[in-house]
């Protein structure tokens, strides 16, 4: 969730999720006027419908691109850089909405995800415990918190941020 409740969003994901959202109305509306639905379109006509109704529901409580305070704190919109189970290795990955796609090459994990509930409100240097959908539990260290903005403007080296 973003700052005021709804999905994080960068500018790029929330345009993408309009595209679909305008196909998917399309498609739909064409369906409906073919009377022809059988069990199979029937099928792929419910899926339609639940995916618009989420796409509605996202976009309409989305935090578009506002990058998040740079306190490095995890939060929806922030690049986190964590250690798991004091490991040698990290992983970065963007903390959104992970059903939507972001113009850069970052992993995203869903604030809703076990690891993502796990580090939410998390500051640098802090380790939480995380309980996995098979039952483990593992411990994630958040290294570094930065905005979106900042980390693609880190990778493409234009020094300009997003949001």
């Amino acid at each position: 969730m973003g700052t005021d409740g709804g999905a994080w969003l960068s500018a790029q994901g929330h345009q993408q999720a309009r595209t679909e959202l305008e196909r998917l109305l399309l498609s739909h509306r064409a369906a409906r006027m073919r009377l022809d639905v059988d069990d199979d379109a029937g099928a792929g006509h419910r899926w339609r419908e639940r995916r618009i109704r989420h796409l509605q529901e996202l976009l309409l409580g989305a935090t578009v691109a506002t990058a998040p305070a740079d306190d490095g704190i995890a939060e929806p919109g922030m690049v986190l850089t964590v250690r798991i189970d004091d490991g040698p290795e990290t992983e970065t990955f963007l903390l959104a909405e992970s059903n939507v796609p972001t113009p850069s090459e970052i992993e995203v994990s869903s604030p809703a995800s076990p690891i993502g509930r796990a580090v939410l409100g998390a500051r640098d240097g802090e380790t939480r415990t995380c309980r996995l959908p098979d039952g483990h539990t593992i411990s994630i260290t958040l290294l570094a918190a930065r905005p979106y903005g900042r980390h693609v403007a880190a990778l493409d080296g234009t020094g300009a941020t997003e949001g």
